[in-house]
């Protein structure tokens, strides 16, 4: 517990990192947490007006698998046209899939809503739901998986290609294995302050709100790269050899009605 506690801490938490009643965000608190206790609500807006943590939610009643399609999309993009580090992905526990992307150096609140608000504008079409979602969604306070909910359901992180699974309940109705939800994130990478800059710069180019900067033209071509598991793509055999891998022994969901 206390190494997934140090990942998690490490990719999206800050110092002294308080939660949304002003309490600090302590190991022992999310220790509780990931126990069954209480889920804490963390405040990810510095009091300097900054973040390093950006969430884009994906849901809301029914739609599942339209919603996943679209996480697919921005998850891709992010990786294959952005060449970022691969983001987290997660379950809510309610209705919703989450898209976790990490900054190593915070950078401020108007910076990061744009910047979120152009990977749903360049990357999905004018018409998805998640156009019409607030553009902080998530932006300014988050529970960080893994958390129980209380509908008894747990939110958690899971294996990028298996979200289609969760598309009609994106929730587990049992504590997640811890080794595997550590297995998920302890690979994964903050974006640099480079990173976001350049990324930025190309969304602002290709969205045609800010002076062309010296970068590739950003294309809604979704090459295969070999780097990382398309999403949408992965097939059983992919993703039980992505998690013995990480030494995670898979399990699937199987409820009988």
């Amino acid at each position: 517990m206390h190494k997934l506690i140090s990942e998690l801490a490490r990719l999206y938490l800050a110092d002294g990192q308080q939660d949304t009643h002003g309490q600090p965000v302590t190991p022992e608190v999310l220790a509780r947490q990931v126990a069954g206790g209480p889920a804490v609500t963390a405040q990810l807006v510095d009091k300097a007006g900054r973040t390093r943590t950006l969430v884009l939610e994906f849901g809301g009643k029914g739609g599942g698998e339209k919603h996943w399609g679209e996480l697919c999309a921005i998850a891709n993009a992010v990786q294959h046209e952005l060449d970022l580090p691969a983001p987290a992905v997660s379950i809510s526990g309610r209705t919703s899939f989450y898209l976790w992307l990490s900054l190593d150096t915070p950078v401020p609140l108007a910076q990061a809503r744009q910047f979120l608000q152009l990977l749903r504008t360049v990357f999905l079409p004018a018409s998805s739901d998640i156009l019409t979602a607030a553009p902080a969604a998530f932006l300014e306070s988050v529970e960080l998986p893994p958390c129980l909910q209380p509908s008894g359901t747990w939110a958690a992180f899971i294996h990028p290609g298996m979200g289609a699974s969760f598309a009609d309940e994106p929730g587990l109705d049992m504590p997640p294995p811890l080794h595997a939800q550590l297995g998920f994130v302890e690979s994964l990478r903050s974006m640099t302050a480079a990173q976001f800059a350049q990324a930025l710069a190309v969304l602002q180019q290709h969205a045609g709100v800010a002076p062309a900067a010296a970068t590739a033209p950003v294309s809604k071509a979704l090459p295969p790269s070999s780097a990382g598991l398309l999403l949408q793509d992965a097939t059983l055999e992919d993703i039980v050899q992505w998690l013995h891998a990480r030494n995670i022994e898979p399990t699937f969901r199987h409820r009988l009605d």
